[in-house]
């Protein structure tokens, strides 16, 4: 059966909001570019995207439903259905991961007794698996209400929520203080954000994306080699139990193909190749003298 149309808002939300709407609308040439915006204004209002909120804001924009809601139900940060005071999004892209994302996530899960895109009975967390916050060189990365709380652990993001549903005080590792989820969608409507010492409020880049930009701006350091775990450099004499890197003890300073490398000014060996993972690998393809073995099971 086909849906009756949506509800009104009640007359004093309803004006209130008109005048909210029509704030955001004159900030755009084209009215229908302040979608996204009023979207974020009326899921403030709810907690999510309701059809009131699709009905407002097609009438004021003079959109149809259609479109409005074909909007609402593309981008994720649009909640159609209730949700929680608090967003805890656990990001389970590859290299958060395998940093320990997807056991976070799995533990919450078990912690919080709701499944992903589930809410807490009590009405105040809002679990669910998320994508890459470009933030890697932090992960794992767990968010609230899209701030960053960086290097979780299992234990740390348990803690987190206990912490959220007690109501006890809770600060992102950088970025501006927590506030709840409809403070933020009001935020993210365009409206100013009065709280003290919240606009100030910043986050720095980690240490491994200032590396990223010095190779960037070509400002590079000495460089090493690192030879891959368990392996023995070829011509090295590495005595049991010495790493056989070049420069440790027990290591003749010998390069991959046996040549003596010479000594950067650093007292490091100089090398093209900043760590293994870059270095040329010996493999089937490249060395006829060392076929692979059998392909492995997925796993081992």
């Amino acid at each position: 059966m086909p849906q009756l149309p949506a509800p009104d808002y009640p007359a004093d939300v309803r004006t209130r909001l008109e005048a909210d709407a029509r704030e955001v609308i004159a900030r755009y040439p084209d009215s229908r570019s302040a979608l996204l915006p009023l979207l974020h204004l009326v899921q403030s209002e709810e907690g999510h995207v309701t059809r009131t909120g699709q009905r407002f804001c097609a009438e004021m924009l003079g959109l149809t439903t259609a479109e409005v809601t074909a909007v609402a139900t593309f981008y994720s940060m649009y909640r159609r259905k209730p949700s929680g005071d608090y967003q805890v999004g656990v990001c389970t892209n590859t290299l958060c991961a395998v940093m320990g994302g997807d056991a976070i996530f799995e533990a919450l899960q078990e912690h919080l007794g709701v499944g992903n895109g589930e809410t807490t009975d009590d009405g105040k967390v809002t679990l669910e698996h998320i994508e890459c916050n470009a933030a890697c060189d932090f992960a794992p990365v767990v968010m609230v209400n899209w701030e960053f709380f960086d290097n979780q652990t299992v234990a740390s993001a348990k803690g987190l929520v206990d912490d959220l549903r007690a109501g006890t005080g809770v600060e992102p590792t950088r970025g501006a203080p927590l506030c709840t989820f409809k403070d933020t969608a009001r935020i993210l409507a365009g409206f100013p954000d009065e709280r003290p010492g919240a606009v100030e409020a910043s986050g720095g880049a980690g240490p491994a994306s200032l590396v990223g930009l010095r190779l960037a701006k070509g400002e590079t350091g000495p460089a090493r080699v690192v030879h891959p775990r368990g392996s023995k450099t070829p011509g090295s004499s590495a005595a049991p139990g010495s790493s056989g890197a070049p420069g440790s003890p027990g290591s003749s300073g010998s390069s991959r193909d046996g040549a003596p490398q010479d000594p950067s000014p650093s007292g490091q060996p100089s090398s093209k190749h900043l760590s293994s993972h870059d270095a040329p690998q010996d493999t089937s393809a490249s060395d006829p003298d060392h076929p692979a073995g059998p392909a492995a099971e997925e796993g081992e």
